[in-house]
């Protein structure tokens, strides 16, 4: 339901003259609003969290050594695979689409859905900020062997700022400013939520209880965002000027890989009695993220990829909730 009032708000404003001055109007808002939400959504959650419980697993390095081997595959693949001249371009596209949907990192708010099925909250939580970490480090190290020149083929309709931000190199940063900047974006929406959650927990005691009496809230924020995310989704996706061949072979590609990662954690989760746990840890990305990061340092179609995997993850993850509710 998130997904398709956020698509069909988008819809309505796009299609509908009357509504211009409208849309044009609360474009800005909802994309205040996004980061809002999940920072909410992680407000309320990590609230319920205890921390002294926190620690390190072995289900989350095998997790993310799988993740290492994927992103090793996929740029092994765009910088030896030999195509043909007429190809290289667009397989390379295709390729980093698929990238960015593997390197992405943990999403924020997959705590929530894993307490939603019955997951652990705690080993989640670690996980998200341990492979918060893992990410920042490796996209500074990966990205500019699979884009060194930043050219832009395929440019979305987005302002002078982004398009001045999608043209810096990395390689005119060194490795440390690349990592901040990323650390940066990250600490709003997931550092701050989690340090005002402990003082909630621990000092803040009428709200606290009001978040435990509550269980589905951090649901709902989520789902919110989710409404949000998917209509600025849409609006990429038909603002994009790439063929509609390219669009469709990288949505089922995005696809095929949502589904392994889903499959594959489950099966490591299998192993270590935490498949609830792996599967989410394994597949659902933080794609917000994984959007700003692609049209940023690769190119604006591996952006509409992330876009994409937002679609696939989250009904991959509504099946799961209502497969949980009937069980």
């Amino acid at each position: 339901m998130a997904i398709t009032v956020g698509a069909g708000l988008y819809f309505l404003f796009a299609y509908v003259p009357e509504l211009d001055e409208v849309g044009d109007a609360l474009c800005p808002v909802f994309e205040t609003l996004l980061p809002l939400t999940i920072f909410l959504t992680l407000f309320v959650t990590f609230s319920k969290v205890d921390f002294h419980l926190m620690k390190l697993h072995r289900w989350q390095g095998v997790v993310l050594v799988v993740q290492l081997m994927l992103v090793a595959l996929v740029v092994a693949a765009i910088l030896l695979l030999p195509f043909r001249e007429e190809q290289e371009e667009t397989m390379k596209l295709v390729l980093e689409a698929v990238l960015i949907c593997i390197i992405a990192p943990c999403a924020s708010a997959s705590p929530v859905v894993t307490a939603k099925l019955g997951g652990d909250l705690t080993q989640m939580t670690t996980f998200v900020l341990l492979s918060s970490t893992v990410t920042s480090l490796l996209i500074p190290a990966v990205f500019p062997l699979v884009e060194p020149h930043h050219v832009n083929h395929y440019p979305l309709a987005i302002d002078e700022a982004s398009l001045s931000a999608f043209h810096l190199s990395f390689f005119k940063y060194p490795f440390l400013p690349a990592f901040l900047t990323i650390w940066k974006r990250l600490a709003v929406v997931l550092l701050l939520p989690l340090l005002l959650g402990a003082m909630v927990r621990h000092w803040v005691k009428p709200l606290y209880e009001w978040f435990v009496r509550t269980p589905d809230l951090g649901f709902y924020c989520w789902s919110l965002s989710l409404s949000i995310t998917s209509g600025i989704t849409m609006r990429n996706i038909m603002h994009c000027n790439a063929g509609a061949g390219l669009l469709a072979v990288i949505a089922l590609l995005t696809l095929l890989t949502s589904f392994f990662q889903f499959f594959t954690g489950r099966r490591i989760g299998k192993v270590y009695g935490e498949h609830i746990c792996t599967g989410q840890a394994m597949f659902q990305k933080n794609t917000g993220l994984a959007i700003w990061i692609a049209y940023t340092y690769l190119t604006p179609v591996a952006s509409i990829g992330a876009g994409c995997y937002v679609l696939w993850q989250n009904a991959i993850n509504s099946y799961e909730l209502w497969q949980h509710r009937n069980a």
